[in-house]
């Protein structure tokens, strides 16, 4: 009894044994000691990109009743947020901030007022990079995204509603994501984040306690609360890299619309398919590959250089630049026939087909 009551003893409160104990310290955290921690985090990872980031502001040319570009000088269209990331100029943003901007105008975190040019922008991948001239130029640091992990601390910076260099924090809700571009393709390992975003965000970055850019913003659903979307910056560092070395991103075009559909199990079973869906031809580009390969509407493509191919999706990432040029078979179902047809893939223009 006496060896449990001095245990007892041993680890009441302080207050309770009525002796001051406040000397000896505590290993435990106070709340105060925790929010400093957090704050010390945010803020300084907040100061080493804050003088990078830049707010941008686009014209897009106004046209009278006959087409012709108006005389009368055209106003801000729209505007976004970017960063830059090379020591020379060159800005990451979005795609759908300056994409058929006439004018670009960029504003420094100092102040300084210049206008950009547009280097090359990809709306598959919603990434677009410009280029600004000037002295002290400071770039951001670039982190990896592969290293991301649920619930880590991630840092927004950017001008919604032209607030400029606002702030805000969240941590990674999840990875992995898919997001639908504007141009209907997919951007697969999108970071969904709760840091909040607004319009005017779009083409900031995405910074972790590191003060490392490991996404650039890009969308929000407006009608949730928390729920926003950034391309991790590997992939903007690839997407750049072919932007500034050639201006564009190389894609393969079969010109065909189409829509998913489910095949019947008895298409399945006859032709021993190892999917249960494919891509309905319900239009065909004139003079396209797939025009030329023999492909009509009606036809259900079900595979494409070898793989099959259960929708319009798969068939995209399948269509890489590696496929410019190239003679590849395309397996269709044409009534109870399966087929097989070769085409020559052609590289993607301004098409918004498939």
């Amino acid at each position: 009894m006496k060896n449990s009551l001095a245990y007892i003893a041993a680890v009441q409160p302080q207050e309770a044994q009525g002796k001051d104990m406040s000397h000896l310290g505590s290993s435990e955290p106070s709340d105060a000691q925790l929010l400093d921690a957090y704050s010390l985090a945010v803020t300084s990872a907040a100061e080493k990109v804050s003088h990078s980031v830049v707010n941008i502001d686009v014209h897009h040319h106004t046209r009278d009743r006959w087409g012709y570009p108006s005389q009368n000088p055209d106003h801000p269209h729209g505007s976004g947020s970017g960063f830059i990331f090379t020591p020379d100029g060159y800005t990451l943003t979005n795609s759908h901030v300056v994409h058929g901007a006439s004018q670009i105008d960029v504003t420094l975190s100092d102040g300084r007022s210049t206008q950009a040019v547009l280097v090359g922008d990809d709306p598959d991948t919603d990434l677009a990079v410009i280029r600004i001239d000037g002295d002290a130029l400071v770039p951001a640091p670039l982190g990896d995204s592969k290293l991301l992990r649920p619930g880590q601390l991630v840092i927004a910076i950017g001008n919604p509603y032209g607030f400029q260099y606002s702030l805000t924090t969240g941590v990674v809700s999840a990875l992995g994501r898919s997001l639908r571009s504007q141009s209907g393709r997919l951007i697969d390992n999108v970071i969904q984040t709760d840091a909040a975003l607004n319009p005017g965000n779009s083409g900031g970055p995405l910074v972790n306690s590191r003060g490392e850019v490991v996404g650039v913003n890009t969308a929000v659903i407006m009608a949730a609360q928390g729920i926003c979307f950034a391309i991790p910056i590997n992939t903007a560092k690839y997407v750049a890299g072919l932007l500034i070395k050639d201006g564009r991103i190389r894609r393969g075009y079969i010109g065909i619309a189409g829509q998913d559909v489910p095949l019947s199990q008895a298409q399945v079973r006859y032709h021993h398919l190892t999917i249960k869906s494919g891509i309905l031809v319900i239009g065909v580009e004139p003079r396209g590959p797939a025009e030329r390969a023999g492909i009509r509407e009606g036809d259900v493509i079900i595979g494409y250089a070898g793989q099959p191919v259960s929708g319009i999706d798969m068939l995209h990432k399948l269509l890489t630049e590696n496929e410019v040029g190239l003679r590849s078979s395309t397996s269709i179902l044409r009534g109870r026939q399966k087929i097989d047809l070769f085409l020559v893939t052609e590289e993607a223009g301004k098409q918004n087909r498939t």
